[in-house]
This record gives C-alpha cells, sequence and structure tokens, in this order.
C-alpha cells in the first residue's frame, strides 16, 4: 500500500541527518530509474501487472524525493543537483517558450505520419501528413483537439519529457529487431533553448501512450511492430 509524502517523511525522514536523509534521496532516485527500465522492456504488460502498477509506484516515488529534498533543507543540508537535473530544469522553464513540436511515427510498409503542432501567442495549430499521401490535411487544432494551449504545456511538463532518453532501441535489453516501428520527436523553442530531439525504433518512453494521447493519438492505432 502507498502513502502519502507526509507519511514517507514521517516514517523514513523524520529525526534523520542530513547524511541519512542523502542516502534515502540516492536511494529513491535509483528507483526512478529501476521502474522507468521495467516499464520501457521490450517484455512489460505482456504478464499481468501487479498493483500498485510501476506507474503508480513512480508517481509516489517521485512525490517522496521531492520531499526529502525538503527533508534535507530541513535538516541543515545543501541539495546540489545533477547536471541532468539542471538540464530538467531548463526545459522546465522553457516550456511556456516551446513553439513547435514535430512528432513522426511509422514504418517501412506502413508509412510515416508527421504531426506538427505550431503554437502562437494564445493558439495551437496542427498539421497532419503522411508519406503514402502527397496532400496532408491541415485544420486548426482547438477545433478537433480537447485541450488549449495552457493545457497541452501542462501536458507536456507531466510527461517529463526532458528525462527521455535521446535515443530508444531494443538492443539495449539484449533484442534484435528488425524493420517494425520508428519514431522521433523534436521540440522546439523561441527563448533560446536548444531544440530537444528524441528518437527510437521499436522501443519506447515508459510514458508514451500518454504522449500519444496527448497529441490525440490512439495508441491502440499505432503499429507498434516488433518483427524479427
Amino acid at each position: 500500500m502507498m502513502i502519502s509524502p507526509e507519511g514517507y517523511y514521517e516514517e523514513y525522514l523524520k529525526g534523520r541527518t542530513a547524511e541519512q536523509i542523502m542516502t534515502a534521496i540516492r536511494g529513491l532516485k535509483q528507483e526512478i530509474g529501476h521502474l522507468k527500465n521495467t516499464m520501457e522492456h521490450p517484455e512489460y504488460g505482456r504478464e499481468p501487472i501487479m498493483h500498485p502498477s510501476e506507474d503508480v509506484r513512480l508517481w509516489c516515488t517521485r512525490m517522496y524525493l521531492e520531499r526529502a529534498k525538503q527533508a534535507l533543507v530541513e535538516a541543515g543540508g545543501i541539495y546540489t543537483p545533477s547536471k541532468a537535473e539542471m538540464q530538467v530544469a531548463e526545459f522546465e522553464k522553457s516550456i511556456p517558450s516551446i513553439c513547435k513540436v514535430v512528432f513522426t511515427i511509422g514504418g517501412f510498409f506502413s508509412g510515416h505520419e508527421t504531426h506538427t503542432i505550431t503554437l502562437d501567442d494564445k493558439h495551437l495549430h496542427m498539421d497532419v501528413e503522411h508519406s503514402f499521401i502527397p496532400k496532408p490535411s491541415n485544420f486548426f487544432i482547438e477545433a478537433d483537439y480537447p485541450l488549449e494551449k495552457d493545457e497541452f504545456l501542462e501536458g507536456i511538463r507531466g510527461l517529463y519529457i526532458s528525462e527521455w532518453r535521446r535515443t530508444y532501441d531494443t538492443r539495449r535489453f539484449g533484442y534484435e529487431v528488425l524493420d517494425g516501428t520508428q519514431w522521433e520527436l523534436k521540440i522546439f523553442f523561441s527563448d533560446g533553448h536548444k531544440p530537444v530531439v528524441k528518437y527510437g525504433s521499436n522501443s519506447y518512453p515508459y510514458n508514451f501512450n500518454k504522449f500519444l494521447e496527448l497529441l490525440g493519438i490512439d495508441p491502440e492505432s499505432e503499429e507498434m511492430e516488433d518483427d524479427d
């Protein structure tokens, strides 16, 4: 059974020294990494998922980590973010300045579909183009899309995209897959932040389906092929 951040503090952090709390912080970070790796494994989901699920545990562990950082300061310690954490913070700061998101997914036989989301001061626009269809279908996203600009950006924030690996490939887990599905994500900013680029071949971030849903794509309609 999961506990609240304050419950975690009372049970594991209260009365501990700064050094002991730092040990707990390192353990929480390792747990977050372990949960992500578990959900990104090609075999994940083929067997019944135990409850609480890895997704719920990850969500809780993130809250525990933030409470532990607060406890560290309360205990007189100083938390020094890692280089990766500083990059995440920079991305989070620049989310309001996202001006374009380009996402392409598909395969050799099914073709590739590209979703281009352009953001201006108030609105979102989307272009959808398929490699097998010469003329793209263009539409104003707010007329067909359930979220407005602020909600879309908040959705991006909740996906922790800045924590995604740059490249996803099944060989990371010892699997060799030919053809199948490839995808690429590019995020551009208007504040000078360097474009963020992520891509993969038959391998996906742990919350990839939530990302597809944010773009208005039904995950079940996408052919996540993993043919040998």
